[in-house]
C-alpha cells in the first residue's frame, strides 16, 4: 500500500499499472489534474490477511488541492498472484 501511494505521489502510473490485478485495472490511468494535488501524508488505519493470497488495507490518504484540504479514505482489497501482491478494488469510506 505504502509503495503504491509514493508510486501516486511521484506520478508512477507503470508501477501503478503493474501493481493492479489484470483483470480490474483501467486500460489508461491519466494522473494529470489542474491543479495537481500535493500529497502530504499516508495513515494505515488497519490491515487484514483473512487468507494466505487475501488481504485489505483501510488507509487515509491526505492532500490539498487549490489550497483547501482533502482525504481519500478507502478500504483496499489485494490478492496475492504468483507471489506478489496485487491492487484489485477499493471501497471508498467516509
Amino acid at each position: 500500500m505504502r509503495s503504491r501511494y509514493s508510486a501516486y505521489v511521484l506520478g508512477l502510473t507503470d508501477y501503478l499499472q503493474a501493481t493492479w490485478r489484470p483483470d480490474t485495472r483501467p486500460d489508461n490511468l491519466d494522473l494529470t489534474q489542474t491543479p495537481p494535488p500535493k500529497w502530504i501524508g499516508l495513515s494505515i488505519v488497519a490491515a487484514q490477511t483473512p487468507t494466505d493470497n487475501t488481504a485489505f488495507v483501510e488507509f487515509i490518504a491526505r492532500y490539498r488541492v487549490g489550497g483547501r484540504a482533502h482525504k481519500l479514505h478507502e478500504r483496499s482489497r489485494f490478492e496475492r498472484i504468483d507471489g506478489n501482491w496485487r491492487y484489485v478494488d477499493g471501497e471508498f469510506l467516509d
